[in-house]
């Protein structure tokens, strides 16, 4: 039988785009679904240009491949559900539905994998807000379809109620307690149905609750880095993940708290690319394979800059003037302000000298 895969993955963004690259670097032919026939897979893979919760064209990717996997979690449960042969998706449509909605993630995370969360409460309209102790601060999320800030609302304040009100009462959501901590980080795993292998821990910042700057190893003591990669760890194999997995995290002074999980590669762990010996993309195509995974070296300490649609001229500049940096651009045709178009990974050991592109001015 031949070792050789054909790939199906479901979203043609830069995620994609990298997990093709790993597999073709391994042998694999990958065909993408992307509504875009001209998505950043375009340039390493054919592309089924359709929407993701096309069925017929679901039914067409898993006839064509052996193995399907997602680059994103707003993919349709139900269509895949409909067209999956056994064992098809590793990753399976259960993790989809868990880290599709908010509410079903908290639940998960508490009960289940039984790691700490901050507070929260499931708010279903604007009467759940009613009693809330305004000498605390909060976050409310919608429970679906929010990403990089979208569809959340700060509370700090009564100023805040009408805006949170009206989220309320168009979606349901979570309100979350604000966590008082020193760090956020995330810790990137990789399972293959059996084993794991775990990444070291990342420390993520943030503009605009946009990820703009990921440096590796995190500045946390080895105890509490050893915690989170230990959650990170329990929470895979209460999945019996498939794949790779982020876990998204807080560090306080003595604990680490979880926020979310992504069920597939994460912009924090794109500098693995050049400074693991294997890749957060690599691990994800051996996992879904159910292939045997490898312990994660860290070459050197790293920093990873995000490229935004306003910085590609400061990125394209700084790669010029600083050639041991590695540039990633994901082919994306515009350059909209906040649209993450590359990514920038260097080794050093000086994090804080490595300024992020725009820092103050442009986000």
């Amino acid at each position: 039988m031949s070792s050789t895969k054909t790939i199906g993955i479901i979203g043609g963004g830069q995620l994609g785009q990298m997990m093709a690259i790993s597999a073709i670097y391994m042998g694999h032919k990958v065909i993408t679904l992307d509504p875009a026939s001209d998505c950043p897979s375009s340039r390493v893979s054919e592309v089924i240009a359709a929407p993701y919760d096309d069925v017929d064209a679901l039914r067409q990717l898993a006839d064509r491949c052996d193995v399907l996997t997602y680059e994103f979690e707003n993919v349709d449960a139900d269509g895949l559900d409909a067209v999956i042969k056994d064992g098809q998706l590793p990753q399976g449509t259960e993790l989809l539905r868990i880290s599709q909605n908010r509410i079903f993630e908290k639940d998960f995370l508490s009960n289940k994998a039984q790691v700490t969360v901050a507070p929260y409460k499931v708010v279903t309209s604007s009467l759940d807000l009613e009693d809330i102790d305004l000498s605390k601060n909060y976050v409310l999320k919608t429970a679906t379809g929010g990403y990089d800030g979208h569809g959340q609302k700060v509370i700090t304040s009564a100023e805040d109620l009408e805006e949170a009100n009206a989220l309320a009462n168009s979606a349901e959501c979570v309100l979350e307690e604000f966590v008082n901590f020193d760090l956020e980080i995330s810790v990137i795993v990789s399972g293959n149905g059996k084993d794991v292998t775990v990444f070291p821990v990342q420390e993520n910042i943030h503009r605009n609750n946009i990820l703009s700057k990921t440096i590796v190893p995190a500045r946390i003591s080895d105890r509490l880095a050893d915690r989170a990669k230990a959650i990170a760890v329990k929470i895979a194999e209460q999945l019996n993940l498939s794949g790779t997995l982020c876990v998204e995290m807080f560090a306080t002074a003595d604990d680490i708290i979880v926020n979310e999980i992504a069920p597939r590669p994460h912009n924090s762990g794109h500098y693995s690319i050049e400074a693991c010996d294997f890749s957060q993309f690599d691990t994800h195509i051996l996992g879904v394979l159910g292939a045997p995974l490898p312990a994660i070296n860290l070459h050197e300490p790293a920093v990873m800059l995000n490229v935004l649609g306003q910085h590609v001229e400061a990125a394209e500049r700084y790669v010029t003037e600083n050639p041991s940096a590695h540039l990633h651009m994901y082919g994306k045709l515009e350059a909209k302000h906040n649209r993450k178009m590359g990514h920038v990974t260097l080794f050093s050991n000086e994090p804080d000298n490595v300024v992020e592109f725009g820092k103050g001015i442009d986000f």
